[in-house]
């Protein structure tokens, strides 16, 4: 059985940081790739950051790019996304994503989603 447990989201003025968590468990965490999605109010869902499982490389969508640092411990079956410098725009609820291949078939899961808000 897939399970996610998110933590970490909450209220946060402009300026300030949050570390979201998502400890997974239920499939081979080692051997996927995991994301940090967001969707805000009447938008669409969005990829904030990806990190790989065979060499941890990772990649941003460009409005986090220098903010946001996305990290995996694989001893602890989860991952990490630290956000600095938060914006109101980045108010949004945060999804934890999965996803590998095993022979031909895919397999993607997902998190139920922490919510951020950066106020004043």
């Amino acid at each position: 059985q897939v399970q996610f447990v998110e933590s970490g989201g909450g209220l946060v003025q402009p300026g300030g940081s949050l570390r979201l968590s998502c400890a997974a468990s239920g499939f081979p965490f080692s051997r996927s790739a995991m994301s940090w999605y967001r969707q805000a109010p009447g938008k669409e869902r969005e990829l904030v950051a990806r990190i790989t499982s065979a060499d941890g490389s990772t990649n941003y969508a460009a409005s986090v790019k220098g903010r946001f640092t996305i990290s995996r411990d694989n001893a602890k079956n989860t991952v990490y996304l630290q956000m600095n410098s938060l914006k109101p725009e980045d108010t949004a609820v945060y999804y934890c994503n999965a996803d590998y291949t095993a022979g031909l078939r895919g397999y993607n899961y997902w998190g139920q989603g922490t919510q951020v808000t950066v106020s004043a």
